[in-house]
């Protein structure tokens, strides 16, 4: 039996339109206090799957939940204040 394989993958592996723009990256890079929160968040979150929350497990979890919520209308805020291309209202 002949095996019938394409070429594209290699082909197109190392094509431009696969690494981001920088306007993705640019993006990222604003929404990475967002993310660095977040994993924050999952950490105390991870750490208290097995036992039952002490009272310092219960304070970090407050602490990093209030840290992403802030993050995150940080990002809002400074998101309003961009004008997008084109006159969108």
């Amino acid at each position: 039996m002949e095996h019938i394989v394409t070429v594209q993958d290699a082909v197109t592996a190392f094509a431009e339109f696969m690494e981001p723009t920088p306007a993705e990256l640019a993006a990222v890079e604003c929404e990475m206090p967002v993310i660095l929160a977040d994993v924050e968040l999952l950490d105390a979150q991870i750490v208290t799957l097995d036992r039952t929350p002490s009272e310092l497990d219960a304070r970090r979890l407050r602490r990093a939940r209030r840290r992403a919520l802030a993050a995150r209308l940080a990002l809002l805020n400074q998101t309003a204040t961009v004008v997008l291309p084109g006159g969108a209202a």
